[in-house]
């Protein structure tokens, strides 16, 4: 919810509180000059529907406000891990040995873009872009773009306890090349 919207339920709820702080003391005055049952019960319905409906809207308010305290928490802790994720992503793709375009094109790649896409969103050509690739593939040791995915999903789809041994628990590189160990992704 809004600010906007949130002061906006605040100063109904106040508005709400003085309509009833009114009625009591029109009521109260209502007594001692007397008055009819019927005036007596309108008045009474009104303060009631009054109390009611700020009660309701201070506790929606108040629900609201929780859910995006939570939300808002649970929204800095994943950019902290998406921050994590991309910097273990790019480490890896510098320990790989990767250009700067080639990073990019790594990146996208990663992100699903089809070689015409990347060709477009980066101003080269496509052919560039599927030199790029390769060269990719051939730096990290990988057969292609969906072990290029695979090799950075991997630690995050694993339970972390797991006892599965698996073949891209490395740093795949070509074979002239030290094998290194794959970065934690964070």
């Amino acid at each position: 919810m809004s600010t906007r919207k949130q002061s906006l339920q605040i100063r109904l709820v106040l508005l709400l509180l003085a309509i009833v702080t009114l009625s009591f003391g029109d009521l109260a005055l209502d007594l001692t000059g007397g008055m009819t049952p019927t005036h007596y019960v309108v008045e009474t319905a009104l303060i009631v529907l009054c109390l009611a409906t700020a009660l309701h809207l201070g506790i929606s308010l108040l629900r609201t406000q929780r859910v995006l305290a939570r939300y808002q928490a649970t929204d800095k802790s994943a950019q902290t891990f998406i921050n994590g994720l991309g910097r273990a992503i790019d480490d890896q793709l510098c320990e790989w040995g990767l250009t700067a375009a080639e990073r990019n094109t790594a990146l996208l790649l990663l992100k699903g873009m089809s070689h015409k896409d990347i060709a477009l969103a980066t101003d080269r050509s496509e052919r560039t872009i599927r030199q790029q690739a390769v060269a990719i593939y051939r730096k990290s040791g990988l057969a292609g773009r969906a072990e290029l995915s695979a090799f950075f999903l991997e630690d995050l789809l694993l339970p972390s306890d797991a006892n599965i041994t698996t073949l891209t628990s490395r740093s795949p590189a070509p074979k002239d090349k030290d094998v290194r160990e794959k970065p934690a992704l964070v």
